[in-house]
């Protein structure tokens, strides 16, 4: 950076002075969209134009993503020596000095880093060595224990020391004991190791610490929100002797709470450096004045935070738009419809607009909606709702017992739970399946005749006699009921209830969901059946996916936006218990869970630019009951003047056309699952939409968008559409739709 560059540079006059305040313990707050990283990159630059040797800069991020897109900001600006600069994420900078020096603390330099298979693997093998049952302590709730001990800098001895008499707390610490044991045996270290392993060797060796002082004397943090303990000691022992430290982050925007961030690093930079110069970067640069002026009336009720008021000179623009509606179909319906409506319009492409949610589970809705619409979609930080694990295994306890010949969905969910059927068991019923041409689930029903099986047959009786007892169940109960009760003699949610995460939380959100979809199909279904049901989910589930362009709808949570932007968002399921959640309104100390709700709405709403919609249902279907919900104690916050609100009742004109449409839609849709009955096809988007004629004929090359490229071997004229037979190059024979195929000609 050539001298009087930064002169040049256009930075209003806090990023400047950011820029330039370059001795002594810095805290910036860096409100949402206010420049933070150009701030960065261009006081690394500034750093090395007043005669800072690069070598001695240290910039820390979270992700690789951002550190490496820090890296690429401060090369174009630096040029020669920039590359001395090291950036790197926490993990990625312990792991270079536990490299160096590890050894000090009886580990060697070549230490493996052990993912979390591996961390499985092991917690196995301590709980087999230890005697735990993991059908009452769970492996994935022990690990989780261990690591946020770990963030907390907690020893196996202190967790002990910390039990009491908790008998519970006292195995848990001797499960962490014994897995560090290992680890060590091992020369093995996982991710929370490497930053408490470093911390362990800066306060056990100071010449190791002195050494690394001296190499960084200027210190830069980003996201400071989102470190934990560990991080926080680990970045104070750094910056300890010249205390050099930059730290920029935004304490509305801590949302990671669950992961361990810890609110108060931030919010008490100045108790731990009574000396620290403190810069708001309150500009925003990226949305309209209502969308900020709604964002900070939202985010000033909470109390454990720095006060900031983001301001913009965008304009004020649109007012942001609340919608209520009666339940969860007609939100999603008015949604996807004002998307279509903007492209149609020629006012922004389907990559302009997100979706934004609180729960994984709510995305369902909304996906099936968009397949009806036939509008390209992309589902970020998670999978297809009927793709996500447990979905697909009660889905195929379904299949199971709808039709035992499917293979793929027997063998899935035989060891689901765990009965201790092994492959060579597996193999030999399949043998003998296949050598007395019959189904491998008839062969299962034969396993005392199978030559060999021994002792496994004993095991496969409980799973075979579960899905007699299911099958001669069906003709009495409803689908919903039925898979109630493959639920409750499978234990599947008790077992994630034990589990106890983050993670088994969503998961059992995601079975309410699919148990709301079955009890609607339940009582809006003509005739209804499991056959029928099982149907309707292939016409969504199955689908010839999404176009493989850039140019689709953006569904995710709230969690998992953070850092993005987009001109037009819609933030879904306003409502009390939803968003906040009901764990956060019932929780021991409700205001802290309330405020990092809170933060997450904040985060939600900055992430928009042009137009921002929040929407909420009256009712909404939980676990297959209608549950009446208030609205968000979020939206009650927003001062009227920035809000436009409807209150969308079935006497609307709009709700009359919605209503319209989704009848058609119903109508097309039914037609579908008539033709699914009669004759087994590919599913795509269901708009039976018969063609006067065909661009392509028998013999012609065509292109599909998932199976690629093929050649037309039939064609067949029904009443409502034509079925095309065509031999993929990759993925063989299949029989298509043409409307829904959409097949090209090359």
């Amino acid at each position: 950076m050539n001298s009087n560059t930064l002169n040049q540079v256009t930075l209003n006059p806090e990023q400047q002075e950011a820029v330039l305040h370059t001795e002594g313990p810095l805290l910036i707050l860096a409100g949402a969209g206010s420049g933070k990283t150009r701030v960065l990159t261009h006081r690394a630059a500034y750093l090395i134009e007043q005669g800072v040797n690069p070598w001695n800069i240290l910039a820390i991020t979270f992700t690789n993503k951002a550190a490496g897109e820090m890296r690429e900001r401060i090369n174009q600006i630096v040029g020669m020596g920039s590359e001395s600069i090291w950036v790197s994420t926490f993990h990625s900078t312990c792991v270079r000095i536990l490299r160096c020096f590890i050894d000090r603390l009886g580990f060697d330099t070549s230490f493996s880093i052990y993912d979390t298979d591996d961390q499985k693997s092991v917690m196995k093998d301590v709980c087999r060595k230890l005697d735990i049952d993991t059908k009452i302590m769970k492996e994935r709730t022990l690990l989780s224990a261990i690591s946020r001990a770990k963030d907390e800098l907690i020893s196996p001895a202190e967790m002990a020391l910390n039990a009491g008499q908790d008998f519970r707390a006292q195995r848990t610490a001797a499960v962490y004991k014994e897995y560090q044991d290992q680890l060590h045996r091992n020369n093995a270290l996982d991710f929370d190791d490497l930053i408490m392993k470093t911390v362990e060797l800066f306060q056990n060796c100071p010449d190791v610490l002195d050494n690394y002082q001296e190499r960084f004397r200027y210190i830069m943090v980003d996201e400071y929100q989102d470190t934990n303990t560990a991080q926080f000691r680990l970045v104070s022992l750094l910056a300890s002797k010249y205390r050099n430290l930059c730290v920029v982050g935004d304490d509305d925007q801590s949302i990671y709470r669950f992961r361990g961030a810890n609110i108060r690093n931030i919010l008490n930079f100045e108790n731990v450096f009574p000396d620290a110069k403190v810069i708001k970067l309150e500009q925003n640069y990226r949305s309209t004045g209502n969308i900020l002026n709604t964002a900070n009336d939202v985010i000033r009720n909470n109390v454990g935070r720095k006060d900031k008021r983001l301001w913009t000179d965008n304009g004020d623009g649109a007012p942001v738009h609340f919608r209520q509606f009666q339940n969860g179909f007609e939100e999603a319906e008015y949604v996807i419809g004002n998307i279509r409506s903007h492209v149609e319009k020629e006012e922004a492409d389907y990559q302009d607009h997100a979706i934004l949610y609180r729960t994984n589970a709510q995305s369902r809705l909304f996906e099936e909606k968009l397949i009806y619409a036939s509008i390209p979609y992309k589902l970020i930080g998670g999978v297809n709702f009927y793709a996500r694990k447990e979905i697909k295994d009660l889905l195929a306890y379904l299949k199971t017992i709808d039709n035992g010949r499917d293979e793929l969905a027997v063998r899935r969910i035989i060891n689901v739970p765990k009965r201790g059927i092994g492959a060579t068991t597996l193999t030999r019923v399949g043998d003998y399946a296949a050598a007395y041409g019959i189904s491998f689930y008839d062969a299962l029903l034969q396993a005392a005749d199978i030559p060999g099986i021994g002792r496994g047959s004993a095991k496969v009786l409980p799973f075979t006699v579960l899905i007699q007892t299911l099958r001669a169940k069906q003709e009495q109960l409803s689908v919903s009921e039925l898979l109630e009760a493959v639920i409750e003699e499978t234990g599947y949610v008790k077992e994630l209830e034990l589990e106890d995460t983050e993670e088994s939380r969503a998961r059992i959100e995601n079975i309410d969901e699919l148990l709301s979809k079955v009890r609607d199909y339940d009582d809006n279904a003509e005739e209804p059946s499991l056959s029928g049901f099982l149907e309707e989910v292939a016409l969504v589930a199955d689908i010839d996916n999404l176009e493989e362009n850039s140019n689709h709808v953006v569904l995710m949570t709230l969690h998992s936006a953070k850092g993005l932007e987009f001109p037009y968002v819609y933030m879904a399921g306003m409502e009390e218990g939803l968003f906040p959640s009901y764990m956060s309104i019932m929780a021991e100390d409700p205001r802290e869970e309330i405020e990092e709700e809170r933060r997450l709405c904040y985060v939600g709403i900055t992430r928009a630019k042009k137009e921002l919609t929040l929407t909420a249902a009256r009712q909404r279907m939980i676990r297959g009951e209608i549950q009446y919900n208030q609205v968000s104690r979020f939206i009650r916050e927003i001062p009227e003047e920035y809000l436009d609100v409807k209150n969308e009742t079935p006497g609307q004109r709009a709700k009359e056309e919605w209503e319209v449409r989704r009848e058609k839609r119903r109508e097309a849709y039914m037609e579908a699952r008539r033709s699914l009955r009669s004759k087994p096809f590919e599913t795509a988007p269901v708009t039976v939409t018969k063609a006067d004629h065909l661009d392509y004929s028998v013999g012609d090359r065509v292109r599909h968008l998932r199976f690629g490229e093929g050649t037309v071997l039939e064609i067949t004229e029904g009443r409502k559409d034509y079925e095309v037979k065509v031999e993929f190059d990759t993925a063989g024979v299949k029989k298509l739709f043409a409307s829904f195929a959409k097949l090209k000609k090359i």
